[in-house]
């Protein structure tokens, strides 16, 4: 789901830097981020599965959308950019 976040400047551009020096996304951090919070008040963190189907093999690989860097190398690998 996209969403639109307003956090203050500071903040924003330190989670920034922190996921610079991890190799990460923003949005990674904050989904990790999210997780914990969640996972502390009790509120299951499961991600939702999606249904598959077809035989494993045939199946394209299983990426996480909200990774961007994950997202452009899927796309660059089938040719559609």
């Amino acid at each position: 789901m996209r969403t639109t976040v307003n956090l203050p400047d500071g903040l924003a551009e330190e989670a920034k830097q922190k996921a610079r020096a991890s190799g990460r996304t923003f949005t990674s951090l904050v989904i990790e981020g999210l997780h914990h919070v969640l996972s502390e008040s009790g509120i299951p963190a499961t991600p939702e599965r999606l249904p598959a189907h077809g035989h494993p093999s045939q199946r394209p690989p299983l990426i996480d959308i909200a990774d961007s860097d994950a997202l452009a190398a899927a796309l660059d690998a089938d040719g559609f950019r």
